[in-house]
């Protein structure tokens, strides 16, 4: 299926790695000029090699504002303009309401899941409009929709940060820009390790009866960011095998 996105110019942050990763290198085989980041130099530059098709690599944290900001801006210098906005960051540590006391901890959670995205927003949308086309996308959580047990950090900040997108879907949906989010459950990335170790056994708890693919999910988010994608603005997509079990 030709997504009609060729020659298109992607910025998609945090994206060594994951999710992130399996979105920029979808994007770049449908002829996107995709400029990503990551904190580390020779794991991004690693990664961009990796997806190759002209992908460039930034040095660029998004784990705050100020970080988010300067990444659009490093990727519209080198493309030219940004016309799709992948908004992607880590998730912040476990944990649960009677064991992080320190308030902080919500503060920075809410900077890196929420804010950031915001500023992001921010920095490419705007140019966005005056082209009258533009695709933003935001990887959350399965999370905003069925709070996940030991995340209540994650589980806050990224019911936050899609309370905006929905918010900014619908003011600028004139303007020829979409803004959808996916939520995605169990994938086989690092960050499932880390949280789980040895993750095999979790596929038994999902009604495909297996854990899903990065480059699966990466291929629904290209399709997000396609022309005959035009129609579809201010969802919140879960991409989960069927773990939310919620009609709404």
């Amino acid at each position: 299926m030709n997504l009609g996105i060729d020659g298109r110019r992607a910025a998609v942050a945090a994206a060594s790695r994951g999710l992130g990763f399996a979105t920029a290198a979808a994007l770049a085989g449908e002829g996107v000029q995709v400029a990503i980041c990551g904190r580390d130099r020779t794991r991004i530059e690693d990664a961009a090699a990796r997806i190759g098709n002209g992908c460039v690599p930034l040095v660029a944290d998004v784990a705050d504002a100020e970080g988010a900001t300067a990444f659009i801006e490093a990727a519209n210098q080198v493309l030219g303009g940004v016309d799709i906005l992948v908004a992607n960051a880590g998730g912040p540590p476990a944990g649960d309401f009677a064991g992080i006391d320190d308030l902080s901890a919500y503060a920075e959670a809410f900077e890196l899941n929420c804010l950031s995205t915001i500023a992001m927003c921010k920095a490419a949308v705007p140019a966005m409009q005056q082209r009258h086309w533009g695709r933003v996308v935001a990887i959350t959580s399965i999370a905003v929709r069925q709070p996940i047990a030991g995340l209540i950090l994650s589980n806050t900040a990224r019911a936050g940060v899609t309370g905006f997108l929905k918010t900014l879907a619908r003011e600028v949906a004139a303007d020829g820009v979409t803004v959808n989010s996916l939520q995605p459950g169990l994938h086989d990335t690092e960050r499932l390790q880390d949280l789980h170790g040895d993750a095999s056994s979790l596929g038994a708890s999902v009604p495909t009866g297996f854990i899903g693919a990065a480059d699966d999910f990466g291929a629904v988010a290209a399709f997000v960011c396609s022309e005959s994608a035009k129609y579809l603005t201010g969802a919140a997509i879960p991409v989960d095998g069927g773990v939310y079990a919620g009609l709404l």
